[in-house]
């Protein structure tokens, strides 16, 4: 009963149940695996085609778009922003040529750097969710938070850039590399200290009777496990594509799920979705057909990849073995800043739609529907 009092008082974005399974747990559990995985022996030095499919197609790609139900495919998001909608996808695309232009290798570190940062402030987008019912704290305890969450994802990102590792984030040399291995030192230093901050910020709540945010401190566990070791600890490709991509791609095709289903509850028979069976996506009997969708276009855009570009696939992409190979000519300037498009305009949007501080409150009363209070 206890259990019960004190899990249904924890500040969930839609309960403990979902957020507990689709939200925390996936950066947990991977990590979990990865370690048992890896220190048994089992690690391989290359990805399987197969297990790419699944976490790359299946995971990576699919959840950009998952964007879509949140963003394109909703009448009244479009009317309210059309600027912000219309003119993404084209400057992205825009800003992606100049940059192939300006060498290949410019244009898929920019757009690294891109994802490294969306990535970033995905989890600290969470931790602000999380912490939003902690109000007249001291504002030293927001700023712990604050840093305990950069801290878990930059400091692996600094010792990334500082030492050698087996894997890339897009392309190998993406990343600029330092020769600094004192600068990842003293970074560890920092971020030990950041640690011990915010375990005295949570036993300074505990004496005060605030009680115990779970949901706050499991994702900061969870995001400092799967950063840490997916980079750190191992340097192995396929424990780094593992624990990065399903850390964050699974809790983001479940948050614009649960965005959707709360949506398609509150708005009954007047869905502002673009076509009255997009609400239907979002029940869990149709859960399926919402990934078969997503993977559907994920699968598209990476068969076009592999058959103008990358040529590495060919057993799961047979179809697309028949397009002309545009590995090294000039027309690459304009096909993969328009094939990377989809991932830009994902990576732009991100940073706008789920804006805490906003005059906009229309997506936070769909996004926490269900706390006490509201309809």
């Amino acid at each position: 009963m206890m259990a019960h009092s004190f899990l249904k008082a924890q500040p969930w974005i839609f309960s403990a149940r979902f957020d507990l399974g689709f939200i925390l747990a996936p950066a947990l559990v991977v990590t979990l695996a990865a370690l048992v995985w890896s220190l048994s022996g089992g690690a391989a030095s290359e990805t399987s085609p197969w297990v790419w499919l699944v976490l790359v197609v299946g995971v990576d790609v699919a959840h950009v778009y998952s964007t879509l139900f949140r963003t394109y495919l909703d009448r009244a998001e479009l009317s309210a922003r059309p600027w912000l909608y219309g003119l993404t996808p084209l400057l992205a695309w825009l800003g992606g040529c100049l940059l192939y232009w300006c060498g290949s290798l410019v244009f898929w570190r920019v757009l690294a750097y891109a994802a490294v940062f969306h990535f970033v402030r995905q989890q600290y987008g969470f931790m602000m969710i999380y912490a939003r019912r902690e109000r007249g704290l001291p504002p030293l305890f927001r700023r712990i938070d604050k840093a305990a969450i950069y801290g878990a994802t930059l400091y692996p990102l600094i010792y990334w850039h500082c030492h050698q590792r087996e894997f890339s984030w897009f392309i190998e040399g993406d990343f600029i590399r330092l020769d600094l291995p004192l600068l990842a030192t003293v970074a560890g230093l920092a971020y030990a200290a950041i640690l011990a901050a915010y375990v005295i910020k949570e036993a300074a709540l505990l004496r005060r009777g605030i009680g115990f945010n779970l949901p706050r401190n499991l994702l900061l566990v969870g995001t400092a496990m799967s950063w840490f070791i997916g980079i750190v600890l191992f340097d192995n490709d396929l424990v780094f594509t593992g624990t990065n991509i399903i850390a964050h791609g699974i809790p983001y095709i479940a948050l614009i799920w649960g965005y959707g289903r709360n949506q398609a509850r509150l708005q009954g028979g007047r869905s502002s979705f673009l076509a009255p069976w997009i609400a239907h996506l979002f029940t869990w009997r149709a859960v399926p057909v919402y990934m078969a969708a997503l993977f559907g276009l994920a699968y598209l855009e990476e068969g076009l990849w592999d058959g103008f570009v990358w040529r590495e696939h060919g057993s799961l992409f047979g179809l697309f073995g028949t397009l002309p190979s545009l590995g090294s000519s000039d027309a690459l300037i304009w096909l993969a800043p328009l094939l990377a498009m989809p991932q830009a305009t994902h990576y732009i949007l991100d940073a706008f739609i789920w804006r805490m501080q906003t005059r906009d409150t229309s997506w936070k009363q769909v996004l926490f529907a269900q706390e006490p209070g509201r309809s």
